[in-house]
């Protein structure tokens, strides 16, 4: 049994995902079994990067800080715009676009459940496109598709236009929705991914909430098709900056230099199930590894600005055929912690937007009787509980998890990642708390809290799940989160066929008991992955279903 009681694999002599991650605890100092490894600098001198940069100037991992930030930052602001922004955009003026229309509310929230549905809809081939030709392309053409379904929306003044806007941008939400966290496992360090994965989930989970407070007062003040006129120059924007300064990220790298992903570990000493020391053989060792290698490989020299503005690197990065790059994302549900994965962030994302889409109902009635702009100011409550999640589990999830190595013998288990879900349990009691203040009229203030801890919670098991089960199975990052955008908003689709109608017929707090009661379902599973997760990764390992298939999920060298 390892540190903190997570259970080992004794039929693989090392399982993948579980790496050596910081020296000094085990040894004291670097050495010449590990020193070829490449390691951090400065403070981070004793860590060890997974996965191992090549000596190539153009892979990713070598890019300068600068470069990386610029590109993440990037693609964070489109996931922003086309993730957290398009979808929940017309919320807040849902009722005043019903009267405009003379349309039920829940008719007009099914427009945003067709978005949802196309976007679920192209998710497979946006992952099968991005997994044979890098993610550059599907990101550009998305946002241009998205800067197209804005320009639309602000020049219809019929609903079968405004129908087409949605469905237009639906086709763009799903590759910044999916590819943006796989781009983090392109360039990020597996120690430094916990910050990066923050600011994504708080862009998905903060800003949708943040859009209704400035949306609320536009949709007052200037009316709802204001929201597409702002919105249009923003994309325009977006689409600029992302031609500009976001170079491919996908790369053919040797398999040799993903650690992380490796059934042997580097000639590392693991810890067993007794805590002593045992030493792991291993035939791994790419030549920028090892000094014995009389003939290190060549690379081509460094692209310029010029070059990496092409739409398409000119590289294939797959060569499945292209029906089963479709098909992978439908089958990596076959691995239990995939499914685990999605169910638990996608389950607890629609309880949110679900909540979402009844909020305008329940509070353009009496007794709260608030106009777009007070119902986009209940989301102050959200938006705060957002970030001190984020702030949270964000400040404190890279540090536990290398003091959890550091416990370890200086081992790196993903599942430590999961200890980030335990402020994650209180999403149930807001949910509860929720349906029963808007029943009994309770203060708005009160109602905004609710949703505040609501929102905390959902956030906190966002960015402790999407953490652990990209570094538990990075090889198929871009499939997992596909799926679970896939699984996601299918599911908000239905929702948004029924959820109003259920709310008018039932009342807040039959609904958001049964939310809660589902959110508290969700979150008590997790100790079962924690504390088994790392016996499935080797059970996996053995089992793959889509190497068994012949299905590749990672760039072949």
């Amino acid at each position: 049994m390892g540190f903190l009681g997570i259970l080992e694999y004794d039929k693989l002599d090392h399982v993948p995902a579980t790496v050596l991650l910081t020296d000094r605890p085990r040894i004291g100092e670097i050495t010449s079994s590990n020193a070829p490894l490449k390691h951090g600098t400065g403070k981070n001198a004793d860590i060890v990067l997974v996965p191992q940069p090549s000596d190539d100037p153009n892979d990713p991992l070598n890019w300068t800080t600068m470069k990386k930030l610029t590109t993440i930052l990037i693609v964070i602001f489109g996931c922003t715009l086309y993730g957290a922004v398009i979808a929940p955009l017309l919320l807040s003026a849902v009722g005043v676009i019903a009267r405009d229309f003379g349309k039920f509310i829940g008719t007009i929230n099914n427009l945003s459940g067709y978005m949802l549905l196309v976007t679920s809809c192209m998710g497979p081939f946006v992952c099968a496109i991005s997994r044979k030709y890098g993610k550059r392309p599907v990101l550009l053409v998305s946002s241009l598709f998205a800067m197209i379904g804005t320009i639309v929306g602000s020049a219809t003044s019929s609903y079968k236009g405004f129908l087409a806007c949605r469905i237009i941008q639906g086709a763009a939400i799903s590759a910044f929705e999916s590819l943006g966290v796989a781009i983090i496992g392109d360039l990020i360090f597996l120690h430094h991914r916990g910050y990066f994965m923050t600011i994504f989930q708080f862009t998905l989970g903060v800003i949708t909430n943040l859009t209704s407070i400035v949306t609320g007062p536009i949709a007052t003040n200037l009316g709802w098709k204001y929201l597409f006129h702002i919105m249009i120059a923003f994309s325009a924007f977006e689409t600029i900056i992302l031609f500009l300064f976001v170079p491919e990220t996908s790369y053919n790298r040797d398999p040799l230099y993903d650690i992380d992903e490796a059934v042997a570990a580097h000639s590392l000493s693991m810890g067993n199930s007794s805590g002593k020391a045992q030493k792991v053989e291993t035939e791994i060792c790419p030549e920028s590894m090892s000094t014995s290698s009389p003939t290190p490989r060549s690379y081509p020299p460094k692209k310029t600005f010029t070059q990496e503005l092409s739409l398409w690197s000119g590289q294939i990065y797959s060569h499945e055929p292209f029906y089963k790059l479709v098909l992978a994302p439908f089958l990596i549900l076959t691995n239990l912690t995939v499914l685990w994965f999605v169910l638990i962030t996608g389950g607890l994302a629609v309880l949110l937007v679900s909540t979402s889409m009844v909020t305008p109902q329940i509070f353009m009635a009496p007794p709260y009787s608030l106009n777009p702009a007070g119902i986009g100011y209940l989301s102050t409550g959200p938006v705060v509980g957002g970030i001190v999640a984020s702030l949270l589990v964000g400040s404190t999830g890279d540090p536990l998890v290398k003091w959890c190595a550091g416990r370890n013998e200086g081992v790196y288990e993903p599942e430590y990642r999961l200890l980030g879900m335990l402020p994650s349990v209180v999403a149930g009691a807001g949910l509860v708390g929720f349906g029963y203040a808007t029943q009994n009229g309770e203060s708005v203030y009160v109602t905004a809290t609710m949703l505040g801890i609501t929102i905390f919670g959902i956030v906190a098991a966002s960015i402790a799940a999407s953490a652990y089960i990209l570094d538990a199975f990075r090889s198929m990052s871009s499939e997992l989160f596909i799926m679970n955008m896939v699984s996601k908003n299918l599911v908000m689709y239905g929702f948004s066929t029924f959820v109003n109608e259920w709310m008018r017929e039932e009342g807040p707090v039959r609904v958001f008991s049964i939310f809660g009661g589902v959110a508290w379902a969700l979150v008590v599973t997790t100790p079962v992955v924690f504390f088994w997760g790392k016996r499935y990764r080797g059970f996996w390992h053995g089992h793959n279903v889509l190497e068994r298939l012949k299905i590749g999920t990672h760039a072949e060298f």
